[in-house]
């Protein structure tokens, strides 16, 4: 089986939570595949997204794309709405002076239906978002 980016926006991807929004940079910038764009927050932490497949998938590798993230949560659900999500990956980023952070991390057990992103510390006080980036494999199209 082809494994492919679940996270774009051109499969079906959305967005459904972000708690903060500036209108030259909005959430779906994360999931638009343009590195170009980006969502940044409005200050204060922790911040968050999620984003929805719209199906049941299998998360194998996640790259994040952002700058001046310091420290990530990940959790995920198999949930038909974004309820009950369990703890799943936690990592601290290195501070890039001036470049992007590049973050890719090999993942296990990623079968997930939403994905929700808490970014609980950071190196300023906004960060941005460039892009999530989930290779994996669909499951089924039944969420």
């Amino acid at each position: 089986m082809r494994q492919f980016d679940l996270c774009l926006s051109s499969e079906g991807s959305e967005v459904v939570l972000a708690t903060s929004s500036d209108e030259k940079h909005p959430p779906e910038n994360i999931i638009d595949g343009n590195p170009e764009t980006f969502w940044t927050t409005t200050g204060m932490f922790p911040q968050e997204f999620i984003i929805c497949f719209h199906k049941h998938v299998k998360v194998e590798k996640l790259i994040i794309q952002s700058y001046l993230v310091r420290t990530l949560k990940i959790e995920k659900t198999k949930s038909k709405e974004p309820v009950d999500f369990e703890r799943w990956i936690e990592r601290d980023f290195v501070h890039t002076e001036g470049q992007l952070q590049n973050e890719e991390i090999l993942v296990h057990d990623g079968y997930c239906t939403y994905l929700r992103f808490i970014i609980t510390k950071a190196f300023d006080h906004f960060i941005s978002v460039h892009c999530v980036s989930a290779e994996g494999l669909v499951v089924s199209n039944h969420s």
